[in-house]
């Protein structure tokens, strides 16, 4: 892998797009709206977006991240902040693109106030006592991008699931680099748990589904959940760094059994697949 190559992966933090294809796979199944032909482009515009927002992220935070997290591309020089910004205007551009592919204007009805979201919350609602609840809504959007505006009502239920989870995450990764409270990450924890229970209760298309949904939802709180419990236990920054990094790939199991009740084993399993691959591709670059 190149320097330039490597750290445009870095800035992006490229393997943990592999944690968001699952969003519009739950979103569809619930919809009732399976992913194929022209539609199956719509995975790849969250991807887009995902990685924009994180180029994003890293454009708005260059002047902590000189201090804190100096080896960063961009307080490292091995991208400038224009590169930055420019990396993250052009995947906004290619997400809403993928999304008019995919799905017309049905698809961008959900796509552009998905990519609203990103820039408020990079630019703005980060650093703020709403910017848990701003990632929150940028998931849950995500999750409706892949039922699309018309049946986006039908997704409501995993798109809260994802949310959640998404909002006891990233109130976590706040203590990444000082430590976290303790009552953060029990409050994260309850999360999981709540996401656990609402992935396995509900509608299922049959028993089988069922199980389905229910062997996702213990990897899931299996995963995650023991970070966030070490986490409550020694909120220190490198254990808070750990449960992020677990809720990030947490997202995948979470996903599948949000997927597979709703009828869609097939892409349950697509999405368990990108597990193992993100968390080996997390050791080269890091998800957080």
């Amino acid at each position: 892998m190149s320097g330039t190559v490597r750290a445009l992966a870095q800035l992006v933090r490229a393997p943990a797009a592999l944690t968001v294809l699952g969003d519009t796979v739950a979103g569809a199944a619930a919809a009732g709206r399976p992913l194929r032909g022209r539609r199956l482009a719509l995975p790849l515009a969250s991807v887009a977006l995902y990685w924009s927002g994180m180029a994003l992220n890293d454009w708005a935070d260059r002047a902590v991240d000189a201090v804190e997290r100096p080896e960063r591309p961009i307080p490292s020089g091995r991208i400038s902040a224009n590169g930055a910004l420019a990396v993250a205007v052009a995947l906004t551009a290619t997400g809403l693109g993928l999304a008019a592919v995919g799905g017309g204007r049905d698809a961008l009805g959900v796509a552009v106030p998905l990519a609203g979201a990103v820039w408020a919350y990079d630019t703005l609602l980060k650093p703020s006592a709403a910017g848990p609840v701003g990632m929150a809504t940028c998931r849950a959007l995500d999750v409706l991008l892949g039922a699309g505006l018309r049946a986006g009502p039908r997704a409501l239920a995993p798109a809260a699931v994802i949310a959640g989870h998404t909002l006891g995450v990233t109130a976590l990764s706040r203590g990444e680099v000082h430590g976290a409270r303790p009552s953060t990450a029990l409050g994260a924890l309850t999360g999981t748990a709540a996401a656990t229970l609402a992935a396995v209760t509900g509608v299922a298309r049959s028993r089988w589904h069922r199980a389905a949904a229910a062997a996702g939802a213990a990897v899931y709180a299996a995963t995650v959940g023991r970070a966030q419990l070490d986490a409550a236990r020694r909120p220190d920054g490198p254990t808070a760094r750990a449960a992020t990094g677990a809720g990030i790939h947490g997202m995948v199991p979470l996903q599948a059994a949000l997927a597979a009740r709703r009828g869609s084993i097939t892409g349950a399993l697509a999405v368990v697949t990108a597990l193992p691959l993100a968390r080996r591709l997390s050791r080269k670059v890091s998800p957080t």
